[in-house]
Parts: structure tokens; sequence; C-alpha cells
């Protein structure tokens, strides 16, 4: 009987996806793949899951992708626990199942590497878990690594970088590895909305962590509160509430550089040119 309403809240799932959100979720994740070329014939690509929203429907997304390809690709649902609380891990085990989600589960010892770390912890354990990712996915004969970021986060990226960080840069579709060669980091969730994701999580009454990091782990089923990436989703709210075209302009202007206006930039190598260099 419980296998019965596994496959039932698997399927639900599913039908969701093809039916009441494919505009917003199927027809966007397939958006993102052409345009950005994130899919090539016999790819292995490695799902990577953390037990969040995102990454739990991004896999779900990828499953129902493959059906409709024209082309072969291999997909492993890859989940790595840092360290996580027993009850965390087995959170993540049991929606794997209820959503039949065929998972492979490696171990890390990352948190307890950065528990004591005082400056930029959420940071470094950050590179960890992204190269801990590439090893096991090429460990696996992967050549890419999916990631569940979406719109909201490149937006709110982008902002962070120029308030925080004094620099214009976004989180891009694709990127090569610069340490593990012939490997590529993919972001197919690139143009799905956050709100469109809890839609679709709410819809199907799953329930997912929303931060399962040992520093929080004692409140692993609330949300964050606080943290810049919080203030940018508070201040981006505020100002579409005004002018519902700032989220979409946030997003275009890295599409829309002009160069003869910008007083600075650097190149691919790092180099830095001035516009008073060829005045």
């Amino acid at each position: 009987m419980k296998e019965d309403i596994t496959l039932d809240a698997a399927r639900l799932a599913e039908k969701s996806i093809q039916k009441k959100f494919h505009k917003q979720l199927f027809t966007k994740f397939a958006k993102a793949i052409v345009e950005y070329g994130l899919i090539q014939q016999n790819d292995k690509i490695a799902v990577c899951m953390s037990g969040g929203k995102d990454s739990f429907l991004m896999a779900k997304l990828f499953q129902e992708i493959r059906r409709h390809n024209k082309f072969p690709f291999e997909l492993e649902f890859l989940v790595m626990d840092p360290g996580y609380a027993k009850a965390n891990r087995e959170a993540i085990e049991r929606n794997a199942k209820l959503l039949d989600i065929p998972v492979t589960v490696f171990e890390t010892d990352i948190f307890e590497s950065v528990f004591n770390i005082e400056k930029s912890p959420c940071y470094i354990c950050a590179r960890m878990r992204r190269g801990y990712l590439y090893s096991k996915a090429r460990e696996l004969g992967c050549n890419k690594i999916a990631l569940g970021h979406h719109y909201d986060d490149v937006i709110e990226t982008i902002l962070m970088g120029m308030l925080y960080g004094g620099q214009v840069q976004t989180m891009m579709p694709k990127l090569k590895s610069t340490n593990f060669a012939g490997m590529e980091l993919i972001r197919p969730m690139y143009y799905i909305r956050e709100e469109d994701i809890k839609a679709w999580r709410d819809y199907n009454n799953l329930r997912f962590l929303q931060c399962a990091c040992k520093f929080t782990e004692q409140c692993a089923t609330c949300a964050p509160t606080g943290s810049k990436r919080q203030k940018m989703k508070e201040l981006i709210r505020a100002l579409a509430k005004d002018d519902p075209e700032i989220e979409q302009n946030i997003f275009k202007s890295v599409e829309n550089v002009s160069l003869a206006t910008v007083i600075a930039y650097k190149d691919k190598n790092g180099e830095k040119h001035r516009f008073t260099d060829d005045y």
C-alpha cells in the first residue's frame, strides 16, 4: 500500500509539471537548455540535490525532459551529505523515495571542517561542496554537474555584487570548471521564478528542507533571515511593488552592457582595461 502511495505522489508531481505548471516550469527549463546549449548528445549529468525545493524540482524536470528529448543523455541524481543531522538526511532520502528519484548519496565531513572558521565559513563551505560534487560526479563518469539556482538567485546575485562587492557580475548559466578538466557546471532553472517553484511544492503538499546547514540545523525547516541575500530579496520585492518590470530589468542589465560607457572592465583573462586607454 505504501508503494502505491509513493508512486501516486510521484505521478501527481509529474502530472502537475506536465499540465498545471507546464508553462511556468517545464517550458522555461527547456528554454534555458536550448538557449544556452546546456545539454548535448551523450552527456552524463550529475543532478546535484541538496534537499531543498529547487533541487528536487530540478530532478523531476530532468526526468521529464529526458522522456521528451530527441537525443540520448544520462542522469545521475547526486546527494552529498556534508554532515547533516540524522533527521535531515532521512528527510532527503524520504522525499527522494516519495518522488521516485533514484539518488546516489555520498558522505563528506565539510560541516566539521568549516564549523570553527570565523571568516566567511559559508563561502568556504560552498567552495568545498562544489569541489566534492565535481570529484564524485567525475568518479561516476559524468561530464557535467547541474545546480538548482533559479531566476531570483540570478538577479539577487547581480545586486549583491554591486551593493556589497562593488562589481558588476552575474551567475552564469554554464561554466567550464577550472580545476576539473573536461567538467562543466550548468544551471537549467535559470529562467524559473522562485514563486512558481513554491507554488508547485505547495500544490503537491511537499515539504522540503529549507536550511540544513550545521550552523542553523536547529531550525532546518525555517527560512533563513538577516543574510545579505535575504536583504536583496526584500529590496527587490519592495521595488517591484512600484514597478513590476524591475526584476526583468535587473536580469537584462548584464545582457546589455555598453563597454563604451563603462569606466573600466576586466577581460576573460582578468586583465583590467580603462576607458582612458584608447580615449
